[in-house]
């Protein structure tokens, strides 16, 4: 790179047209000068023309002499030159292969690396035996710099002669110790050239590894992480169990792993993370936060297929990140999200306006985004979805206006609620004047009707109306079939259709002649008084059609439906065969099958296994024994604190904060609720009770300013009680105040946004007073969900829009419930439906008192007894659905391990978030 900018620097002027020629005889001239200024200023302009893509082949013999010379910048450019050339003049190149042995001994180790390189790139076999003796050496180097060189020209050596794999593996092994950050990532690609399935090597250098990670260079990282995943698989249990236990302090156990007193520790439980397992999630986590994609995108996928269901979340946001980068790399972004939203919705739910289509992407981009949004439909954002298709089916993109109208297609069969919906739709794009809409929207509509054909009939009568103006084949076909198929539910318009098809027969398309043949057959068995004449007359076209298919078919079917001799008894199964009910096809993700490949591999993308490929492993049932990875001497974690030695982030790239990431959320994640939250547990027959707040004044926000309402205040608060009016609402208290000198008339609440929303209004007010004030309670359904309720707040002559937020624990109400039927429920709601992080505790909070007084402030749950002073128990469920909600706070010296169960993910992180803030804050 420095001799690169060197170039750049000081570009000399040269005519690259009719007098190439004579260039290079001046160049020839000044590489044999006397002078060093002219053969460096010679260097210069051939490095010059090399890196516009020039060919400087025919300079070689001149610049090769130049390799003793004792200049160190001159060396390092001619250096430059030959690893681009050695490679195509080989003979030329062994004739100074003396001289870059003794380069090899240089004191200078970029002359040393230099050298090194130069003689890995001279691919000719018989320097084998000396490429091995200066490998061997330079692996040995004090510069890390040319041991890096060596770890290089290990992979070289290896493609050249296979045969020497033996002795190369004998030196990655020695390079897998070093402890340079520089070297790290190409010795382990070198690993994963040579010998990559010698995991052997990795046990001893695991922990280093994992330790090293977050200083090695951004390429190292990626090759670092893709080995430690497949390594991964191969040594630790899998953590996607039901009875998965999670400790993030379980520091102990990280090197007295062969102690009898921990093995038994393990055995007594289901399952406990294996330290080192969570020793490489933890150390890759940060790498979220990189400004490299391939980085972020590496340690997404280490996420996806190493860590536990309930964190993988945590990939989320910085997988969001990267959609404002280059077109390239949103899309192999986007194709990794489109595969892991099939499996797990709720991820990427909160940010579903990140994959709207923008007018500016590119048709495979649009695409993508397509296929994510069909993925993350569900009932509650499906209305959303369907306004967003209905702007994408108006494109002038036609491919992209034909994948939204299949997108429409598996949101209809995916969700029964809007079936008919979908349909409908469908049906009125049918008179739409683009052909394309149309033809896609006939062939989705005939995939819909085999899900409940008696229902449609009217709409497939209405397709027959239409068939003489659709001009695809796929399209008309797709209509014959459906003519066919239920021929019985429109036995009018099925024999006019086949009349006029067999007008046609000969110009149509060969896909469409077929249907015409099946639908001809079809009406022979159902209505031959009809159509027993057409029917004969389109099998005698067909079977002269220059198409062989045509040809065969027509046979075939006039041997099963026409009784003769020769078809014997063959016809007596022609209803069954032809007639038979067939299974619904099913419309699907053209990602479901790929997660069988690793995410961010180029195998995944193509959607084909490709050449280099390595299959991830299952997991071991049983775990192989850890105590391969101790080593004698081990050098304590570092945490990466990235505040430390380098520059304060600008405040526009907040986003990379883990802290602010906690603190900050956005829009949609507070209306969002979580897909797959069900009311299945509110029938469990648990109590609920009301408690008083014990741990001070009730909270009280700010409805209308009596600026903005005229004189009229509005404040509000959560009395914490049931609401009166329906079980399913929170109730709100709201205190009006007139600060105006007159009299307020017919206070009310009027219009709601949306209007769906679900408010039990306090009786009007018919007048109050100046300087008075009252009170009056409201219930507000807000659906498990911190989505602000936005009405009106109006008098005789105004109107004032006002909106209600409320907390996430104002959505709770409290439970009782005894200790043993806490941890019975807690163990119903484990993995996904799990969510915990370890806390420091503000010393002011450590005792029962206040740990309870600062938990009640957040949320509205009851206390549960428990029998252990360092364990706090709540539990409370959600007031709209009834989802149980159970909050436990282990305490561990100064810090505690705070962990929320509960179906409801968005409810639970979002809590999580709160209580944190509660409880770490003195």
């Amino acid at each position: 790179s420095q001799c690169l900018s060197l170039v750049w620097n000081k570009q000399p002027a040269v005519s690259f047209d009719n007098d190439a020629v004579c260039v290079n005889e001046d160049l020839k001239e000044m590489l044999e000068s006397n002078k060093e200024s002219l053969k460096l200023e010679a260097m210069k302009r051939i490095v010059g023309l090399i890196a516009k893509g020039k060919n400087a082949s025919e300079l070689f013999p001149a610049v090769v002499k130049n390799v003793a010379s004792k200049n160190i910048e001159l060396k390092k450019l001619v250096y430059v030159y030959l690893v681009r050339y050695a490679e195509e003049q080989q003979d030329l190149a062994l004739l100074s292969i003396s001289t870059f042995q003794r380069a090899l001994k240089d004191p200078n180790q970029f002359i040393r690396a230099s050298a090194l390189r130069v003689l890995s790139s001279i691919r000719v076999p018989i320097i084998v035996p000396i490429m091995m003796l200066a490998i061997k050496e330079a692996a040995a180097d004090l510069s890390p710099y040319v041991r890096k060189t060596a770890a290089h020209a290990i992979q070289k050596l290896f493609s050249l002669d296979p045969d020497q794999k033996e002795q190369l593996i004998e030196v990655i092994e020695k390079l897998l110790k070093d402890k340079s950050t520089l070297v790290a990532g190409s010795v382990v690609m070198a690993f994963e050239e040579v010998c990559p399935d010698r995991i052997d090597l990795i046990h001893k250098n695991y922990r280093k590894l994992c330790n090293l990670l977050v200083d090695v260079e951004e390429w190292g990282q990626v090759v670092i992480i893709s080995m430690l995943t497949r390594y991964a698989r191969t040594q630790f249990i899998s953590p996607w169990q039901e009875d998965a236990m999670f400790d993030e302090n379980n520091e102990k156990a990280f090197y007295d792993s062969d102690s009898e007193e921990k093995q038994g520790h393990m055995e007594s439980k289901p399952y406990i993370m294996d330290p080192d397992h969570r020793l490489l999630l933890r150390n890759t986590k940060p790498l979220l936060q990189s400004r490299n994609t391939a980085v972020v995108m590496s340690v997404a996928q280490l996420y996806w297929h190493l860590a536990p269901k309930h964190e993988v979340s945590i990939v989320t946001k910085s997988l969001v990140r990267l959609l404002r980068s280059h077109r390239e790399v949103q899309y192999v972004v986007l194709q990794n999200i489109a595969t892991m939203s099939i499996q797990r919705k709720g991820m990427f739910e909160p940010f579903m306006k990140s994959f709207y289509v923008r007018s500016t992407d590119a048709t495979h981009i649009k695409t993508l985004k397509l296929e994510i949004l069909t993925n993350l439909a569900n009932e509650a954002n499906i209305s959303t979805i369907l306004r967003e298709f209905q702007t994408y089916v108006k494109s002038q993109d036609k491919a992209f206006a034909a994948a939204t109208i299949q997108a429409i297609g598996r949101c209809a069969t995916n969700i029964s609620e809007v079936t008919d919906t979908c349909l409908n739709g469908l049906v009125l794009l049918l008179s739409n004047r683009d052909e394309t809409v149309v033809a896609e929207s006939v062939v989705v509509i005939k995939k819909l009707l085999q899900t409940q054909p008696s229902e449609h009939s009217e709409i497939i009568k209405h397709m027959a109306k239409i068939f003489d103006n659709i001009t695809v084949a796929m399209a008309r076909a797709s209509i014959l079939w459906l003519m066919g198929e239920y021929c019985e539910r429109v036995p009018k318009i099925a024999p006019d259709v086949l009349r006029k098809m067999a007008k046609t027969f000969t110009a149509e398309e060969d896909i469409v002649k077929l249907q015409i043949v099946n639908l001809a057959a079809k009406l022979y068995l159902t209505n031959s008084k009809q159509t027993k004449l057409l029917t004969q007359y389109i099998l005698n076209l067909g079977k002269y059609d220059q198409n062989y298919d045509i040809r065969d078919r027509t046979r075939f079917i006039r041997q099963l439906i026409v009784p003769s001799e020769k078809s014997g008894s063959l016809n007596k199964y022609a209803r069954r065969i032809l007639l038979a009910s067939k299974p619904a096809p099913v419309l699907e993700s053209a990602f479901k099958d790929r997660d069988r490949y690793q995410l961010g591999t180029l195998s995944h993308s193509l959607n084909t296994k490709v050449g280099g490929y390595q299959e991830l492993s299952d997991w071991p049932v049983v775990a192989p024994d850890p105590c391969v990875r101790n080593v004698e001497v081990v050098e304590p974690v570092k945490e990466w604190v990235p505040s430390v030695g380098k520059a304060k982030q600008p405040k526009s790239e907040k986003f990379y904060s883990d802290d602010e990431d906690e603190k900050e959320e956005d829009a949609s994640d507070s209306g969002s609720e979580d897909s797959s939250s069900s009311s299945s547990s509110s029938s469990s027959g648990e109590g609920l009770y009301v408690t008083t707040p014990s741990f001070g004044p009730v909270k009280t926000y700010e409805l209308l300013h009596h600026m903005t309402g005229k004189g009229l205040s509005a404040k509000y608060h959560f009395p914490r009680q049931p609401c009166l009016y329906q079980p399913s609402m929170v109730a709100v208290q709201v205190t009006l105040t007139n600060s105006s000198d007159h009299s307020l008339e017919e206070i009310h609440i009027g219009g709601r946004n949306p209007a769906s929303l679900n408010i039990h209004c306090f009786n009007t007010i018919e007048l109050l007073e100046p300087e008075a004030s009252v009170t009056v309670s409201m219930g507000i359904d807000f659906s498990d969900s911190t989505q602000a309720a936005n009405f009106q707040l109006c008098t005789k002559e105004d109107q004032f829009n006002v909106s209600i937020q409320p907390a996430v624990g104002e959505l709770l109400m409290p439970s009782t419930m005894t200790e043993p039927d806490f941890c019975k429920e807690q163990s119903k709601l484990l993995g996904m439906n799990e969510t915990s992080a370890t806390i420091t505790m503000a010393t002011a909070n450590t005792s029962s008192q206040t740990i309870r007084k600062q938990v009640l402030s957040v949320a509205n749950v009851g206390v549960v007894s428990s029998s252990q002073n360092d364990f706090h128990r709540f539990a409370g469920r959600t007031v709209s659905s009834g989802a149980l909600v159970l909050v436990s706070l282990e305490l561990k010296d100064s810090t505690a391990l705070l962990t929320i169960n509960t179906e409801k993910s968005v409810v639970a992180s979002m809590l999580l978030r709160d209580l944190k803030q509660a409880l770490t804050q003195a």
